[in-house]
């Protein structure tokens, strides 16, 4: 991908830690898919992949039957290629990895995949068949909820974060809290063809509205000679910048009332197609930018002038359209900050307090990941599995880590 500016001259413009029940799963579709017009569910099956990754678990596969029936396009992600064969059927489109195993998780299997919800969990059950008081059940069969529960979801961020985006975009160029995006720009002007415009490009220390530093674009446009162009673009990418996540560029600048040209491409072919699009600026004003989609009428800028011009670019950075809703949903628990608790009583809750830690510390490792994986980036969604007759919206506001006991649930249960 190529960005170029030019003054607009001559052109124009499965966890057993709790209980889930079926409700909660379609509550679960239900965010990940809102709004819940049809228009906006048609606009997700021709715009990107919900990927489901524990998909032969109990919540995995009720997660696949209801994007199924919705008509919502679908990937699994499975260690166990035969069985989600069998569960699923010839047609499903599979992946085989192992969260587990960063070398395993392809970025060639995430194109595509624009909503993730994860389902991945240890197996906790007997491994050679349990006793009649059930003495076997505190042993997780496989990995350890260490390895899974902590390594493997922060391996799976990692692996899923190009292909979903950002929840405050991505940015290009500019400055932002800690971030930065920095682009090699160079120039040229119609000195290829024996003008004698001059431009450059900098960086103004102090130039942004907030007194931070800007990317300044100035020069003199002239005429003579038979010219009439400047622009500044960048070098072409080492590696392309992968931004199908997004739904379009946003440039924050400051102009001078002139009319600039926004070009941009994404093959490193000198001659080839451009998206370009042209911008009016107030002078001393500062204005945001957003483009999603490009036209352009070809004809000549009626308020070309020559003379001296700058255009103060603050930021560039790929946005993702408001509202934006849910693009990664991790299934957890509601007992995570259970264990430890100072004045709990054990004797009233799951099996998964009470066995903690002779199961691996599995909440532990639920609550540590919570904590430390920075859920923000992607946009991200933790529920703590409300029962049915809830109003989700509400509970998932109001509820608390200090919640206990049992709940009341309608219907069949579905073991997590």
């Amino acid at each position: 991908m190529e960005y170029c500016f030019t003054p607009a001259s001559l052109s124009s413009r499965s966890s057993t830690a709790a209980l889930l029940h079926p409700q909660l799963v379609r509550s679960l579709i239900g965010k990940l898919s809102s709004p819940s017009s049809s228009e906006q569910l048609k606009e997700m099956k021709t715009s990107g992949i919900v990927l489901v990754t524990g998909a032969t678990g109990g919540v995995g596969r009720r997660v696949v039957d209801i994007l199924r029936k919705k008509g919502i396009p679908i990937r699994v992600l499975v260690r166990n290629k035969e069985k989600a064969g069998t569960m699923f059927g010839p047609d499903v489109d599979l992946i085989v990895a192992d969260i587990t195993k960063e070398d395993t998780l392809a970025p060639e299997y995430f194109k595509g995949v624009r909503r993730v919800i994860n389902a991945v969990s240890v197996i906790v059950g007997p491994k050679e068949g349990d006793t009649p008081d059930r003495a076997k059940y505190s042993q997780i069969k496989g990995d350890s909820p260490e390895k899974v529960e902590y390594i493997g979801i922060q391996n799976l961020i990692s692996a899923i974060k190009n292909s979903v985006g950002l929840q405050d975009g991505k940015l290009l160029f500019g400055f932002r809290g800690n971030l930065s995006g920095k682009l090699v720009w160079g120039a040229l002007d119609d000195v290829v063809m024996g003008g004698v415009s001059e431009s450059t490009f900098q960086v103004d220390p102090t130039g942004n509205e907030y007194g931070g530093p800007s990317g300044l674009f100035k020069g003199v446009v002239s005429t003579a000679n038979n010219g009439g162009f400047t622009s500044i673009r960048t070098k072409n990418f080492s590696v392309p910048e992968d931004l199908s996540a997004y739904d379009g560029i946003e440039l924050r600048v400051k102009g001078d009332g002139r009319r600039y040209k926004l070009i941009l491409r994404t093959s490193t072919d000198w001659d080839t197609v451009g998206y370009t699009a042209s911008f009016d600026t107030v002078k001393e004003q500062w204005h945001t930018l957003m483009y999603s989609k490009f036209e352009y009428d070809g004809k000549l800028n009626p308020t070309f002038v020559e003379g001296p011009f700058q255009l103060s670019l603050s930021s560039i950075r790929a946005y993702i359209n408001e509202p934006i809703t849910p693009r990664f949903v991790h299934v957890s628990s509601a007992g995570v900050t259970r264990p430890d608790r100072p004045g709990l009583d054990l004797s009233k809750q799951p099996p998964a307090v009470l066995l903690n830690k002779e199961l691996g510390f599995i909440l532990t490792y639920k609550l540590k990941v919570k904590s430390t994986v920075p859920f923000s980036e992607p946009y991200t969604v933790d529920p703590s599995n409300p029962p049915p007759e809830k109003d989700y919206d509400v509970y998932f506001k109001t509820l608390k880590d200090g919640i206990t006991g049992k709940e009341a649930l309608e219907g069949s249960l579905a073991p997590v």
